[in-house]
């Protein structure tokens, strides 16, 4: 691999350009939309016609400058962009070793990195001449998200969602319905979000002419693992820019957690070409290595078909996608994008895992040293980092993608702690 120019080129004037900045032969996806092995379409024959309809679509809008222009117009106004890098020097200092930064995707409008893909489906839905949005959610960020995008641009917004998951995440189900989507809770089998994204797709299925099928992460049929990672390399073009003006070098490793993995994807594509630079993703361990007990797609995971993709899944005696596990509600996936099975196989990126005990300390240690409350599925990465961090030099630096914010599992978390409602004195 060589490293790319550290200068900065002309600001790009199209989303294909802005991607390109980040462009490796190993990033590019080929025209059936396969990455390697991975990847591609595998529908019924009802849906080949829609998806291709999308496919020529997001080709036309990506190539588009007023369409890019007006991206862009959203992440500065409405998201906020450009999220900064903070140093985590409490955290650091009681860990030793490397310095922990962290990338702010938590300070986003809506509270984590999902709002950047959010609003560029919500624009090419309006350029496809579409009413509605529909998509899955699983922790509820992407939900959140999907729904303020439908808000900004006028478009109706239905959400489905694990019942399990919206026991968990009762914030985020409220916030969605204040912002006028339908929440469509699914009872079925799991209750989680293998089953939410069934369900959507479902629905989608019945009425393809009416709807964008707003995928919220890497994951699905061509070109949707495309669209979602070019909307959010944006975080890492960010990050890189961030650390090498703040710093004149960038970082020893880049840690983010996987359960889709459209975070890791856009914190990860900047750095593909930088050897030198450790692409760490870290699954859910869950509470044990047993079947059903965790979402360890890298580990555990075969080669099969799952919602309209080749990729890794974790699969059943019979070759179905098995229950999954992790504390972290978007995190419980059973299959994962197929570009992260490709940087598997090609040895550029590390997956490991962080099991749910870890995740609770690196949420609880880093809401007190610095005053950040880290989403759950973030504290996996927070987790890993901490666990790395004393192993390298005091000059090295690790950059974690802080996702998102934790205020949706402060309830959860309380409860699992014992901290519901119980106060630390009492005045009489």
């Amino acid at each position: 691999m060589t490293h790319r120019p550290k200068s900065s080129t002309a600001e790009p004037r199209t989303l294909a350009e802005a991607a390109a900045l980040v462009s490796t032969p190993d990033l590019d996806v080929s025209p059936d939309g396969t990455f390697g092995e991975f990847g591609g379409a595998h529908l019924p024959p009802h849906l080949q016609g829609p998806m291709a309809e999308v496919a020529q679509a997001y080709a036309d809008a990506r190539n588009d400058p007023e369409f890019y222009a007006e991206y862009r117009r959203l992440l500065r106004d409405v998201v906020g962009r450009p999220s900064p890098v903070t140093e985590a020097r409490r955290l650091s200092a009681e860990l030793g070793g490397a310095q922990i930064l962290l990338k702010r995707e938590d300070l986003n409008h809506t509270g984590s990195h999902k709002i950047n893909h959010c609003i560029g489906e919500a624009l090419l839905a309006k350029r496809m001449g579409k009413r509605s949005l529909i998509a899955e959610t699983g922790a509820g960020q992407h939900g959140v998200a999907l729904a303020t995008a439908a808000a900004m641009t006028g478009l109706d917004c239905e959400i489905h969602m694990g019942a399990i998951d919206i026991a968990k995440q009762h914030p985020n189900v409220v916030r969605m319905r204040l912002l006028g989507a339908k929440v469509v809770s699914v009872d079925r089998e799991g209750r989680s979000l293998k089953e939410a994204v069934d369900s959507a797709f479902d629905v989608y299925a019945q009425r393809p002419q009416d709807y964008l099928f707003a995928i919220g992460s890497v994951v699905g049929p061509h070109p949707f693992p495309t669209i979602v990672r070019d909307f959010q390399t944006v975080v890492g073009r960010e990050s890189r820019a961030q650390l090498l003006e703040r710093f004149g070098a960038l970082p020893a490793a880049v840690v983010a957690c996987v359960g889709g993995g459209s975070n890791a994807m856009g914190a990860f594509t900047a750095y593909l070409d930088d050897a030198d630079v450790r692409l760490i993703g870290v699954e859910p361990g869950g509470r044990s290595a047993a079947r059903g007990e965790h979402a360890m797609t890298m580990t555990h995971g075969t080669a099969g078909t799952l919602h309209g993709m080749a990729t890794l899944v974790i699969q059943d005696d019979d070759g179905a996608a098995a229950p999954v596990h992790s504390i972290a509600s978007g995190l419980d996936y059973p299959g994962v994008g197929p570009q992260h099975a490709h940087f598997q196989s090609i040895g550029r990126v590390e997956y490991v895992a962080e099991d749910d005990d870890a995740v609770l300390d690196a949420f609880q240690r880093l809401t007190r040293l610095e005053g950040i409350v880290p989403a759950l599925e973030s504290a996996h990465a927070v987790a890993h980092a901490m666990r790395l961090a004393p192993t390298l030099p005091a000059d090295a630096r690790i950059l974690v993608n802080l996702s998102g914010r934790g205020d949706k599992d402060v309830d959860y978390v309380a409860e699992r702690l014992g901290l519901e409602g119980v106060a630390d004195e009492t005045v009489r």
